[in-house]
């Protein structure tokens, strides 16, 4: 009788086992969904901010841009939603030249460098 208790022990926790395996598999599963459209989302949105960029800056400045995303790719990205932003509100005149791109770009590094440090 007690071989009998153990094996029907050694089944639950066998079944309880594999009921976890298969509730993790399945969280990791949906995890990986989300992410996989989380991704699809981000990269529309970066494929549509670069046709508006690409329609309204002249060549040297998207080399700019370019060149910045290299160095920097965080920064770039967010120089290119405040352009976009900027495009879609027309504040900025189009096409966009590098000039004007230069100036731009110095009036955001300007609103980011005025956080002053003080020193105790």
């Amino acid at each position: 009788m007690s071989t009998a208790n153990h094996d029907n022990e050694l089944a639950a926790l066998r079944a309880r086992r594999m009921k976890e395996i298969q509730d993790q598999l399945q969280q990791q599963a949906v995890n990986q969904l989300e992410a996989e459209e989380k991704a699809q989302i981000e990269a529309s949105q970066d494929a549509n901010t670069d046709a508006i960029l690409r329609r309204h800056l002249s060549p040297d400045a998207r080399a700019r841009l370019a060149r910045i995303a290299m160095v920097e790719p965080k920064r770039a990205s967010a120089i290119k939603a405040d352009l976009a932003a900027m495009l879609d509100q027309g504040t900025i005149n189009t096409p966009l030249s590098d000039a004007s791109l230069k100036q731009i770009l110095a009036q955001l590094s300007k609103s980011r460098s005025n956080a002053s440090v003080r020193r105790i």
